[in-house]
This record gives structure tokens, sequence and C-alpha cells, in this order.
């Protein structure tokens, strides 16, 4: 990668581009240690969910500050497990208006009426004065996601669960590892949901988890899990086939042991990125939810438009030429997804003006003094030759 002086034509417009090596995005990718852990579990030929699952399902809520772990096919079947074991139909939850579908549909799929909440304007997070306006006497739960890798205001929203009762389920599928008040986030709440998605911070394909604290609740998620099944062939209640299998469980434990290092190389590009844009004029780095530590699956810029003579999508199709590529999480609020245009009925303006104005730098344990250089370097020249 050979970066040149952020200066002169933009790359889309003809000029020398920053860099002609793109940054890399993000860096999911199979060690030699977890190919042959996988390789160990084909060998075994123990390949439904065994040792292994139950290793990660120990390890994961040890280093979370959870009482139990368990395994299951994916981030939202996670949910739907979660949603299963603590609401029914007709409860209404409160839900973000700006997250991933899964948060809110799986709500939907349970016979739940999803009530949008807002999000904050500083975060991105869940905003729990809204949800604390939006409680209503028939709201039963709160599903509160912890955004992009960081935790909400848990003390509000655990709070708001006390004074009116309510359960409430933490998704966290790009928060593992995250901490909250020196406390892992599966400390708090009813249950958190992880995924394991490629892309994840700890990536195994696909898979997923939950944690919870409560023994009874323990039970009866993993009862759902597995077909509602307390021995061989006798049904307690009906349930599901959302088992993990020992190959996944494996590459799990493998990414764990590395995982620790790669979040702290996360944060300290997430401070690199912070410095970067403390003096780029339009451009707002993320803002951290107070007593929250965050692991930075994703690092979600905001611009203030009026400060560019540029769309957000042109701003970063300009980067993407010099060298630098981005995404956008999200193009679409929660709340203004087709599917679930009958339960928006909500004020929810911060949700839905972020989708023109945020975009996400490359962002992962991986990234080098080049790339920062590169990014830095095309921050700079962009929003110069796009300033109002």
């Amino acid at each position: 990668m050979h970066a040149t002086r952020p200066a002169g034509r933009l790359a889309l417009n003809g000029g020398t581009p920053v860099s002609t090596t793109p940054v890399p995005f993000m860096k999911p990718q199979l060690h030699r240690a977890d190919i042959d852990a996988a390789i160990a579990v084909l060998e075994s030929g123990m390949l439904r969910a065994a040792a292994r699952c139950e290793e990660l399902e120990r390890r994961f809520a040890e280093m979370s500050d959870a009482r139990h772990g368990l395994t299951c096919s994916n981030g939202t079947t996670a949910l739907q497990l979660a949603y299963g074991a603590l609401f029914s139909a007709g409860d209404e939850i409160l839900v973000p208006a700006w997250t991933y579908i899964a948060t809110v549909s799986m709500v939907v799929a349970a016979g739940c009426t999803p009530v949008f909440v807002d999000c904050r304007e500083d975060t991105f997070q869940m905003d729990p004065a809204d949800a604390a306006r939006k409680v209503t006497p028939r709201t039963r739960g709160i599903a509160a996601t912890h955004l992009y890798g960081c935790p909400v205001d848990v003390d509000a929203f655990q709070s708001i669960a006390a004074k009116h009762g309510l359960r409430v389920v933490y998704d966290a599928a790009q928060s593992h590892l995250a901490r909250y008040g020196g406390r892992g986030i599966g400390a708090f709440g009813d249950a958190v949901t992880y995924s394991f998605y490629a892309t994840k911070n700890l990536g195994t394909g696909e898979g997923g988890l939950l944690t919870v604290n409560d023994d009874a609740l323990a039970r009866e998620i993993g009862l759902l899990r597995s077909h509602g099944e307390t021995e061989k062939y006798l049904h307690e209640r009906v349930g599901f086939n959302y088992r993990m299998n020992d190959i996944t469980g494996a590459i799990g434990c493998s990414r764990l042991d590395r995982l620790p290092a790669e979040t702290a190389a996360r944060q300290s590009a997430a401070g690199r990125f912070d410095s970067i844009l403390a003096d780029l004029d339009g451009l707002a780095a993320p803002t951290v939810t107070p007593k929250a530590e965050a692991v930075w699956h994703l690092y979600t810029v905001k611009m203030d438009l009026s400060r560019f003579t540029c769309t957000r999508d042109e701003f970063c199709a300009a980067l993407k030429a010099e060298g630098v590529p981005t995404a956008v999480h999200y193009p679409r609020a929660t709340v203004d997804q087709p599917a679930l245009t009958p339960w928006n009925r909500h004020d929810t303006p911060v949700a839905s003006s972020l989708s023109a104005r945020v975009f996400c730098l490359p962002m992962h344990h991986a990234l080098t003094e080049e790339h920062f250089r590169v990014i830095e370097g095309s921050l700079r020249k962009v929003a110069e030759a796009f300033r109002a």
C-alpha cells in the first residue's frame, strides 16, 4: 500500500488516489488453530453439540460475567429463544427503532407487539427517556440492542424494568466482551443474545449463544432449543431444533482464545479514529455510553450534511476511490422497514434521519499504521473537496 499526500483532485474525478490498494474493511479469517480444531472434531466423529459446545458455553459465560451460557444455531434463533421463554403472544415490547431487523422481527414472530423507541443522537443507542415515555399498562418487556459493540445505558433500562415489572433482553450480537460499570454485559438483564456470524468480532460462520443468570430460565431456554426434550423421546413442551454443532463450537473456542487481544486492538483503533475526527469539521466520532466499555464491531461516523456540498453516499463513493471502503449500517431505520409497517405508529425522528447521515469506517484488529495514514489522508482530502 502506497499513500500519497491528500491533496489535489479527487480520485473519483480522475485525480491520484491516496492509495491504490484499498484498506481492508474487515478481517474475518480462520487461523490454522481454528482449522485444526474443526478437523479434530471431524476426526472424532462427534459432530453434534457435545464437549466443544459445552466448553464454549462455559468459557463465554465466564468471560461475560454470566452464570449460564447456551449455544444455538445463530443470533436470530438466540433472540427467538429468549423471547419465547420470557414473553407471551400479545405482549407489548419496547424495541429500538435503530438496529438490525432481527431484534424486532423476532418480537413479531413471537406474536408480540413491538413499540418503537427512538435512539440517542450522540451514542446511536436506544434512548431510555423515550422508552420511559412509551411504557403502557400492556408493556411486558424491553428488547435493547448493544449496537455497534457499545452497551446501552444499562442502569437506565434496568431502572425502567424494575419500576414497571418488565423483563429485559439485551441483543449483543455485535458486542462480545463489552462491559458496563466494570462488569461484563452478561451480568445484566434476563437474557443476553449473541451472534457468531462470520463477520462478527467472534465469527464461526454461523452460530449464536445466550447468557442468563437464572437457573429456571436457563432450563426453559434449553428445552426450547431442543424440542422440549427432558430425556430421550420425552418432550415436556413444544420446542425447536436450534442446536449448535461441535464443529462450530470448536471454531468458537479457538477464536475465543484470541478475542481479548483482538478486542484490545479494536479499542486502540477506535482511539486513533477519535483523534483523526476530532478536528475534521462536519464529521463526528461515535459517543460511548457513560460507564460503558465498547468493543467496536463497527466504527460509525456521523455527518453534518450542512457542512458539505455532497450527500453521504457521494462522500463514501469518493472515499472508496481514494482507497477507503465504507459501509452503511443502516441504509434504512428498522422502524421504516416495509415488513414492519403495520407497527410503525411511533415518533422516532432521530432513527429515521440517521440512515442518510452515518457511515462506517474500516474496523478490525489488523489495522496498521499505513492503514491509519490512508484513512486519515482520504478523510481530509474528501472533506476538503466537498467543504460547503
